[in-house]
């Protein structure tokens, strides 16, 4: 039997309801599939941090390097803990440590789920940069307090780090629909961005198959809400990918059916696979949290691991689920019968 060995980080409000939901299915469609996850579970959050003045031990990341793969539900808690120092704290080291320096996002309609465009059958591929560009924290600030200050934030963007990225979109783009959507600002970057428009040329003469486009960060927010059927795989820097992946999880129906992993191409070091909704303080503790991002998520990482047809069959399940309408209205359905809908769906 194989067996893989999941780190569970559930973190704060939402987090630790929708991991055990998403762990529940894990482990039902790993029973018919004749497979074993052994999770072990870790407390890290904003209630560590209070309890303990940090957002996982010091050696937090050597223990993580011995699991497969992490399966994370949620970080941050703003009333007590600000944004910057859960996410500079946790998930940050994390992805930059195992070099997770692919961040995938998938936006499609699921059955049953309506989005706010009239467009339906669209299928986009957000690629994210996510080791390195404008969240490298590289900067600071002086003359604190004072009418003198200064903050200075510098985007780091290496060859190696923009050509990996755009490497790895485009092999996911000859994989899918042969399209790719590069995505700069080099009217207004002179630098940065001129240097990835630069790359993006330079490799697209090794992949003659695949189409690829230049867009302006703006002009392709535009297009995935005027035309998001005519995007395939969309790659982009740390930042216009979080932006832009939100611009996703919008048009695909909310935040309820966004799921990500952030993946380490090389397997050198285990990849790390969450719901981007956020901890939700405003529905923690209430049971209603819909689990269907994270479960997508669980499925991204069966995927990556290699069991594609298990990862398939939760899909399956999770489709037949919301096409008949249960997990489609944000509150209507309790989260425990969205996760027990999902697992009948898979029996």
């Amino acid at each position: 039997m194989k067996s893989y060995s999941i780190a569970l980080i559930p973190g704060d409000g939402i987090g630790p309801d929708v991991t055990a939901a998403a762990w529940s299915v894990l482990q039902t469609a790993a029973k018919h599939a004749g497979l074993a996850l052994a999770g072990t579970e870790f407390p890290w959050s904003c209630k560590f941090y209070r309890d303990s003045g940090r957002m996982m031990p010091e050696d937090g990341i050597e223990t993580l390097r011995g699991f497969d793969a992490i399966l994370l539900g949620a970080v941050g808690w703003p009333a007590e803990v600000p944004d910057s120092v859960s996410l500079h704290g946790l998930l940050l080291p994390i992805r930059k440590a195992f070099v997770q320096y692919a961040n995938i996002r998938p936006h499609r309609l699921l059955p049953g789920v309506t989005g706010p465009l009239r467009a339906e059958n669209f299928d986009i591929l957000c690629i994210r940069e996510n080791t390195e560009g404008e969240y490298s924290g590289a900067g600071g600030r002086v003359h604190q307090g004072t009418l003198d200050e200064v903050a200075v934030e510098t985007s780091i963007f290496t060859r190696a780090g923009v050509e990996r990225i755009l490497r790895f979109g485009f092999e996911q783009a000859r994989a899918r629909r042969g399209r790719l959507a590069s995505v700069t600002k080099s009217n207004a970057q002179k630098y940065s961005m001129v240097f990835w428009d630069e790359i993006t040329r330079k490799l697209a003469a090794e992949y003659p198959d695949v189409a690829v486009t230049s867009y302006h960060v703006d002009a392709l927010a535009a297009r995935m809400i005027m035309a998001p059927e005519t995007l395939d795989v969309v790659v982009a820097s740390n930042l216009f990918g979080d932006i832009l992946t939100d611009i996703g999880a919008a048009i695909q129906g909310g935040l309820g059916y966004a799921a990500s992993a952030n993946i380490n191409p090389d397997r050198s070091a285990p990849s790390m696979f969450e719901p981007v909704h956020g901890s939700a303080p405003d529905i923690a503790h209430l049971g209603i949290a819909n689990p269907i991002a994270t479960i997508w998520s669980g499925a991204m990482m069966l995927e990556h691991l290699g069991e594609t047809a298990t990862a398939g069959r939760i899909m399956k399940a999770v489709e037949a689920t919301t096409a008949r309408g249960i997990g489609t209205t944000p509150g209507k359905d309790r989260t425990e019968a969205i996760t027990a809908a999902v697992i009948a769906a898979l029996n």
